[in-house]
């Protein structure tokens, strides 16, 4: 059985579907670690925060290598059990367009991130013999007009998860991965009215998802219920992409 005393690390958590993940995960009865670049996230843990688990918020830049090892210094021999990988921006714009740091931005944050956060942790979780990673990707991994920087991120997740699963099952730590689709998120708000409506057309739920689908995705992924899943790629876009 699965110690719910055990933490779990949820990255771009204070808002949209990191916030999400977290209140679910804490009604789960999990212990969580906050993290986001926002400077408020101690403050959102504070509130969400329930019963007798704890929710800590940790302020760190996850798309740098060197901050994610100082943040979590005092973290490295804790029972962390668990890591979402949630942490995403994204500069959209057409290729011929997109700039170098409009390119390096959303691949440091999107994925170098990935790679940050699940080092610090890796090595106490394979001395726990046990444990469960979800990287959250996106239905634009399969290529979407004006996202390549966002596209090819979203790609490495996939691949990144993958290669895990194989190396780090015998561990018994599980990697998955999650794959949205259009969610309701601030990103997402922002998507001009006609285009909106023309993703939702695309979708055979005829409806935008919630963050709470997703979060209860990444709750599944975490109880004893998919202990037999590894590999994985979960799809919550309503078909978006089939």
């Amino acid at each position: 059985m699965i110690s719910l005393s055990k933490k779990i690390i949820v990255t771009g958590s204070n808002r949209g579907i990191g916030y999400a993940i977290c209140k679910r995960l804490i009604d789960d009865g999990f212990n969580i670690i906050m993290v986001d670049y926002d400077s408020d996230v101690a403050n959102t843990a504070r509130k969400i925060k329930t019963g007798n688990n704890s929710a800590e918020g940790v302020v760190c830049d996850v798309s740098d290598y060197n901050s994610c090892q100082k943040a979590f210094e005092n973290y490295k021999g804790d029972d962390i059990y668990g890591i979402v990988n949630n942490a995403g921006i994204n500069r959209d714009t057409l290729f011929k367009n997109m700039t170098y740091q409009e390119w390096d931005a959303v691949i440091k944050t999107d994925l170098y991130s990935v790679f940050n956060i699940t080092k610090v942790f890796i090595d106490s979780m394979i001395k726990n013999n046990c444990g469960r990673i979800v990287n959250v990707s996106s239905a634009s991994w399969q290529g979407n007009i004006g996202q390549a920087n966002y596209a090819a991120a979203k790609a490495g997740i996939i691949g990144f998860t993958k290669t895990l699963a194989r190396e780090l099952g015998k561990y018994n730590i599980k990697t998955n991965a999650i794959i949205p689709g259009f969610i309701k998120t601030p990103m997402t708000d922002s998507v001009p009215e006609n285009i909106r409506e023309k993703f939702i057309d695309k979708i055979p739920l005829k409806k935008i998802g919630l963050p709470e689908d997703v979060a209860n995705a990444v709750s599944f992924l975490m109880n004893e219920k998919s202990k037999y899943i590894n590999g994985a790629l979960i799809d919550v876009g309503g078909g978006l992409v089939l």
